[in-house]
């Protein structure tokens, strides 16, 4: 276990061999420096063990105060929707409104170079119409709530939902936690992967000794093995940082590399540039795990690393590749990577049709919504909202809305897909 504080705290099991002590504590090195450095961990709290005490304290007094089950209760419906906040909200910097009453120009009127066809061309009470329609149209923006699809839902739940005081201060722990922990999914196959690299350089190179090689290497080969239809990011992170360091000591990147189509050459390629460690702390620092995937995944990796998409055969139960072809590897890796595999959902209207129930959309990506998971999370969030809530989505290519008004789910058609 190793935690994201000033300083970074890390412990180790009483009954771990010294061997694997070394090995965890060269580990934990590098995530301490992950930590540290890199861009997207920037915002977390250095002290989120204090504040998570303190968070800790006062669900204890509620619990005293309204009881033990409805204070649970309501935290595990929170849980259930801790995922539904906006991973760029960190880094977004607010830009200044536009100032009311601020004079715009006319885009009611037509061109008229003629001042004498000014009447004809721009009938004045036309045009008095039009300007009465966008006022009201404005203003109808304006009393929206939200003006524009809003990502971070639990932020507008706390803002906007009708909670005892208890009930929003709990919500707010819930998504002041989720935000620490954002950066970790982020960037889980760099974050390892850094981390295993290390610790591979540190005990090979310094703490081993020649009578722990042995147990060293089985440890480790225990925790890089990556079975058929799995993913894991150690293996994954470290192979990969270890190829862009040999990419870039041995110069292969750039326009020359990509335009070679001779392979002898591009096998004996080596301008000895020596700029892979500059390299790899480049991409320590400014990386996550989709652009890491993106940019450095490449033909040859997954050449030499095996990939293959897996599916389950019906007919025996086993796993069997469904294909070597690189772009649907990468596709479907990349797919699994973005918003963590999780649906894109935003707040669209907290009044819809008058009548104060909440209306979410769901921006498809080309996969549907698991209805079922969409049934409980509509429950939840009718607990929170005290009035009927409906997601916005597609099912079978068709664009539907999932509604929850407190005692039962209903689907229906819609004319048009929801889009942001």
């Amino acid at each position: 276990l190793v935690i994201n504080t000033d300083p970074c705290y890390a412990y180790l099991l009483e009954g771990n061999s010294f061997t694997d002590q070394k090995l965890v504590m060269c580990h934990v090195y590098g995530h301490n420096d992950f930590f540290r450095n890199n861009t997207f961990f920037g915002p977390t709290d250095r002290r989120m063990i204090d504040v998570m005490a303190n968070n800790a304290s006062r669900v204890r007094r509620y619990m005293d105060r309204h009881g033990v089950v409805a204070v649970e209760s309501f935290i595990d419906v929170c849980l259930s929707i801790d995922n539904l906040i906006d991973p760029w909200a960190p880094f977004r910097s607010s830009h200044s409104a536009p100032v009311e009453g601020e004079e715009e120009e006319d885009g009611h009127r037509l061109r008229n170079v003629r001042g004498y066809l000014e009447d004809y061309i721009n009938p004045p009470e036309l045009i008095a119409k039009q300007r009465e329609k966008a006022r009201a149209e404005k203003e109808a923006s304006k009393r929206k709530v939200p003006r524009r699809p809003e990502r971070d839902v639990l932020g507008f739940l706390m803002q906007h939902a009708p909670l005892e005081a208890w009930e929003a201060d709990v919500l707010g722990i819930i998504r002041e936690e989720a935000y620490y922990f954002l950066p970790q999914m982020q960037t889980k196959i760099m974050n390892e992967g850094w981390a295993s690299y290390w610790h591979s350089k540190l005990m090979t190179e310094r703490a081993l000794r020649d009578s722990e090689v042995i147990d060293y290497a089985e440890a480790c080969a225990g925790v890089m093995s990556m079975a058929p239809g799995q993913l894991n990011p150690y293996k994954i992170g470290i192979e990969l940082f270890r190829d862009i360091e040999r990419r870039w000591d041995m110069g292969r990147f750039g326009a020359e590399w990509e335009s070679c189509d001779d392979l002898r050459a591009k096998a004996e390629w080596d301008l000895q540039l020596g700029r892979g460690r500059e390299k790899i702390f480049e991409v320590r620092r400014l990386y996550n795990d989709v652009t890491f995937i993106d940019e450095f995944f490449t033909l040859d990796f997954a050449r030499e690393l095996k990939f293959f998409t897996f599916q389950e055969n019906r007919r025996t139960g086993r796993l069997e590749i469904e294909s070597r072809e690189f772009e649907k590897i990468k596709g479907q890796l990349l797919s699994m990577l973005t918003n963590f595999g999780q649906p894109f959902i935003y707040v669209v209207d907290a009044n819809h049709l008058n009548r104060g129930e909440l209306l979410l959309g769901h921006r498809h990506e080309g996969k549907d919504l698991k209805i079922d998971y969409a049934r409980d999370t509509l429950r939840n969030l009718e607990r929170i909202w005290r009035r009927p809530v409906s997601i916005l989505t597609v099912v079978d290519d068709k664009p539907k809305r999932v509604r929850y008004d407190g005692s039962e789910v209903t689907i229906s058609d819609e004319p048009a897909a929801f889009k942001v």
